[in-house]
């Protein structure tokens, strides 16, 4: 047990920068040493941050005084480089997607259990402020049991260039956005298999990869996940759309501004007139009495601590055997596997059945 955790970063681009700006606040157990990156502007730039700037991945590993290494390069060489790292005896966080293979996956996990080191994801998206409101209001059974969940982020601006736009580098909206969004879902059902999957993509701006995907996956309990990645979208829609047997659920985006409305008056005696609308007569579709429904307000939950000190406090707990991870492999492989299937179903046109 140790009053800090020094950690080595591989690949200090944008993300690795956020990490550095988040442990700089000194709340957690962890702060960084050094780098190495094979760009030289990058170790120039961590060096004036006053961090180690190390000539090779090799001496960074090789120095003693390193507990964790973070893994926040492109997505095809992080497999490799999180066993490298776990053989020479750090514990490993990984930047996400962990891998762009289940089968990759595999192998850092038994790297990690061969070399008795903790390994873990950064999924750092099970904090975010619109997913535990969403989350505790569909728990607290306020709609009734849910059968839809809706979850999209939308942009207009296309794909940013660089490495998302290449196949070869683990490029593509499912591999950047799409693993958050899954992993949400999945972590709020960690005890309900995924049975089917069905995908569309689309390649507007890039060939190689994929710049929108809708997706729909469904859970063995009869909860339909519908998720969308979209990168050309002039109109947006909620970040977050939930059906309940009694009432809706819906939040407009990260600010976390939305509303539920629910049936107070299941109004099962229906007029013996018509209903005439703009679209002409109707009996179903027809407006409820407004009386019929109660709609609650909803806003940014409080104690949230949406940002990535939690996956470091996770990490140093599990390191000295206070509990287990809260962001485990198993639960990252499931996720791969869904967008395995994810793409499988799109090459081949069909429903993927799964148990996953």
């Amino acid at each position: 047990m140790k009053d800090k955790y020094l950690l080595g970063i591989i690949g200090f681009g944008g993300m690795a920068g956020h990490h550095y700006t988040q442990l700089s606040k000194g709340n957690t157990k962890v702060s960084i040493k050094g780098v190495y990156d094979i760009n030289p502007a990058r170790l120039k730039v961590a060096e004036e941050k006053g961090l180690v700037a190390y000539s090779s991945k090799e001496e960074l590993l090789n120095d003693p005084e390193i507990d964790i290494v973070l893994i926040a390069t492109t997505n095809e060489v992080h497999a490799d480089l999180c066993i490298e790292a776990l053989k020479c005896g750090k514990h490993v966080l990984c930047e996400k997607p962990v891998t762009p293979t289940s089968d990759e996956l595999i192998k850092i996990m038994e790297a990690a259990k061969k070399y008795n080191r903790v390994f873990t994801v950064d999924q750092n998206r099970r904090t975010n402020r619109d997913y535990i409101l969403m989350r505790q209001t569909v728990e607290s059974g306020v709609i009734g049991k849910p059968y839809v969940i809706e979850s999209r982020v939308e942009g207009s601006r296309g794909m940013p260039s660089g490495w998302r736009t290449i196949k070869a580098l683990g490029g593509g909206m499912m591999l950047d956005w799409g693993v958050h969004l899954i992993d949400q879902l999945m972590y709020m059902y960690y005890d309900t298999k995924v049975v089917s999957v069905y995908c569309t993509m689309n390649s507007l701006q890039y060939p190689e990869v994929d710049d929108n995907f809708r997706m729909v996956m469904m859970f063995e309990n009869g909860v339909e996940a519908r998720i969308e990645v979209a990168t050309n979208n002039y109109i947006m829609h909620p970040r977050w759309y939930v059906l309940g047997e009694t009432g809706t659920l819906q939040i407009d985006d990260w600010n976390c501004e939305g509303k539920v409305v629910r049936c107070i008056d299941k109004e099962d005696k229906w007029a013996e007139e018509i209903v005439y609308t703009k679209a002409g007569p109707t009996k179903t579709m027809a407006p409820r009495n407004p009386n019929s429904v109660e709609t609650i307000d909803l806003h940014e939950p409080d104690g949230v601590e949406d940002n990535l000190d939690p996956v470091y406090r996770q990490m140093t707990d599990a390191i000295e055997g206070k509990c287990e991870l809260k962001i485990k492999p198993e639960e990252a492989l499931r996720v791969i596997k869904v967008m395995e299937a994810a793409e499988y179903s799109w090459e081949n046109n069909e429903v993927v059945k799964c148990s996953i």
